[in-house]
């Protein structure tokens, strides 16, 4: 009897593909799905469209990529160009054309075939130690090479994605030799070996492990606004917010992003959904609980992030070009032993 109950709802699945088809599409996540868990309600109550989220911190690709063409995979959303760039780079995706998104996202944050979409940016700051450091010490990410940083400076892996695209970016703009200096430097001035996330970077700055630690922006925001782990609020009021480069590049940016895998089941449903990240509503969205940057013109960020951070000059390196470097990066952080 089992078995001709797992066969009868076998046939039903079956028969009704279109039903499926147009009720719900399927998520391979580097987020968390509760990152995006408001936007996603928000989407199924303005569509009536279901969306499913497999998160995992690594593995994603290697999995659309031993699925197939029966892979349930329909978009890949990731938080960094890294992924988006490599899943182009196997053939993973397949590019789309959307005059919304076209409108929505500068092109600066997408790939100009269609391939892959930015939904939000931030930027990889520098979190100073409000009683040990001033402010006016340290100003670029070159600073951090300076000896006078000896064993202050706290990071996670440098094998990281979001450190791989800093010093990707590093690269873009000083070139290997210069950049391989500077790595080395950054190393020596470490207070600690490399771990943890950035939250925990900047709770070691709090608690005097260091003095200066690298992370991303939209972190702060989070740890601010943490009720529920107060502490948190204590490790973020202990930092300065600092915005490398002012006064020449820029500050690091990088992105989160979507992409439509190849051989999605619901391509329609897909490239509506990314379309509706790319909305006022659902920027709105991205800025109000995430307390990331829209990407999208005309979008305001959020008033907490206002405050904190203000206006600040971006990196206007391209994207694509960080992603390029990302191999050279991660070669350059095992030739000097970042991480041992």
């Amino acid at each position: 009897m089992k078995k001709m109950l797992t066969a009868m709802a076998l046939s039903a699945m079956i028969a009704t593909p279109a039903l499926q088809a147009a009720e719900e599409v399927n998520i391979y996540s580097f987020r968390q799905a509760f990152l995006i868990k408001p936007l996603l309600d928000a989407f199924t109550e303005e569509t009536g469209i279901k969306a499913n989220v497999v998160f995992s911190k690594k593995g994603l690709l290697e999995r659309i990529e031993h699925e197939g063409r029966n892979s349930p995979a329909d978009i890949l959303l990731t938080s960094d160009i890294g992924p988006l760039f490599d899943a182009t780079e196997k053939g993973l995706l397949q590019p789309i054309k959307s005059e919304l998104l076209e409108k929505n996202i500068p092109a600066k944050y997408r790939d100009q075939q269609g391939n892959w979409y930015g939904l939000t940016s931030r930027s990889r700051i520098i979190y100073a130690s409000k009683d040990r450091v001033d402010a006016s010490e340290i100003k670029s990410y070159e600073d951090l090479a300076d000896p006078k940083w000896k064993g202050r400076i706290c990071t996670r892996s440098g094998k990281h994605t979001y450190n791989l695209s800093l010093i990707g970016s590093m690269v873009a703009e000083h070139g290997e030799a210069e950049t391989q200096q500077w790595l080395n430097s950054l190393k020596d001035n470490l207070a600690r070996r490399p771990q943890g996330n950035d939250r925990a970077q900047v709770k070691a700055v709090k608690e005097g492990v260091c003095d200066l630690a690298l992370g991303n922006s939209y972190y702060f925001g989070k740890m601010i606004t943490n009720e529920k782990k107060p502490e948190q609020i204590e490790w973020a009021q202990s930092v300065n917010l600092i915005f490398p480069n002012q006064d020449d590049r820029g500050a690091h940016m990088n992105i989160s992003g979507a992409a439509v895998t190849k051989y999605a089941p619901h391509k329609d449903a897909a490239v509506k959904l990314i379309e509706f990240l790319s909305s006022d509503k659902a920027q709105q969205l991205y800025a109000e609980v995430n307390f990331e940057f829209p990407v999208r013109n005309g979008t305001q960020r959020s008033e907490l992030i206002t405050k904190y951070m203000g206006e600040f000059k971006e990196d206007g390196v391209s994207l694509q070009k960080i992603a390029e470097l990302r191999s050279t990066a991660a070669k350059m952080v095992d030739k000097v032993g970042f991480d041992n």
